[in-house]
């Protein structure tokens, strides 16, 4: 492990940085580990599962960084959507922004692999003159990376060929073993059900004192469940707790922790109960 990792780093990123550590030049892994934290990697962007970055170098103007995985079929990202809805915890931790332990489980019983075995397999090009791959501009961009993985771990899918929108959509129709139509909202619904929906909207008359009542059994297939749309929890409305700063970090950060446990399991709850 290198000395750029900090202690509780998730482990998928730790895996990831492993990798790049089995790299023999440790010098130019030192020089990446540099222009990582000094901010020279100016700009990341995926153009589908290929990754775009700017870094800058020892002249004027920044190199051009690329770096992709080989893409999954979309018959095996339907495999692997069909394996992880089976079990509902998979689905809890991925909606709340977590990457599930065993994830890799559901890959290799899939014939895949999410993370690539060698440095040979992660394809890579600098615009710099170094003929040495990875140079260090590419390191830089392997480290930046580490640290988009743990913000959101999505992005190593994004770089097997699936967005976050694009496996939590799919493990919602797995999950409902529907292939209906996409509403305009975004919603899954099956040719029946829209027609049903469209039927009872137009058969309604506004009257008031009845607005909010519903007096047919909610379409399971309507309901999203999904994490908050931001991370804040109470303790950020509540603002600083009134104790010592050592104390009060504890605390915090002991509390983030039972929250972000609730969540998951309330998520994985009603993803239980939706079957």
């Amino acid at each position: 492990m290198t000395n750029f990792q900090i202690e509780n780093r998730p482990w998928w990123v730790q895996r990831w940085l492993e990798l790049l550590d089995s790299y023999r030049y440790k010098k130019r892994l030192e020089r990446a580990r540099t222009y990582a934290r000094e901010g020279n990697v100016l700009s990341i962007e995926f153009k589908g599962a290929q990754v775009l970055a700017n870094v800058q170098g020892s002249e004027v103007e920044p190199y051009l960084v690329s770096l992709s995985l080989t893409p999954f079929s979309d018959e095996d990202w339907g495999y692997v959507m069909e394996t992880m809805s089976k079990k509902a915890i998979f689905s809890a931790q991925l909606l709340a922004g977590e990457m599930p332990a065993k994830i890799e489980e559901v890959f290799t019983a899939n014939g895949l692999s999410v993370f690539p075995y060698t440095l040979n397999e992660i394809r890579s090009r600098c615009s710099c003159p170094d003929k040495v791959n990875p140079c260090k501009h590419i390191g830089a961009v392997y480290y930046e990376l580490g640290d988009r993985f743990s913000e959101d771990p999505f992005v190593l899918f994004q770089l097997r060929g699936r967005t976050k929108s694009q496996i939590i959509e799919g493990l919602r129709q797995v999950r409902r073993g529907e292939k209906g139509k996409i509403s305009s909202q975004g919603k899954v619904v099956s040719a029946a059900k829209s027609k049903k929906i469209s039927q009872q909207t137009n058969s309604l008359t506004l009257n008031l004192q009845k607005f909010w009542n519903y007096n047919e059994p909610l379409e399971s297939s309507l309901v999203v469940i999904a994490p908050p749309s931001d991370s804040k929890t109470v303790l950020d409305v509540l603002g600083n707790l009134p104790l010592a700063q050592y104390d009060a970090q504890v605390t915090t950060q002991y509390l983030k922790q039972v929250y972000q446990t609730a969540t998951q399991r309330a998520i994985q709850l009603s993803m239980n109960n939706e079957q």
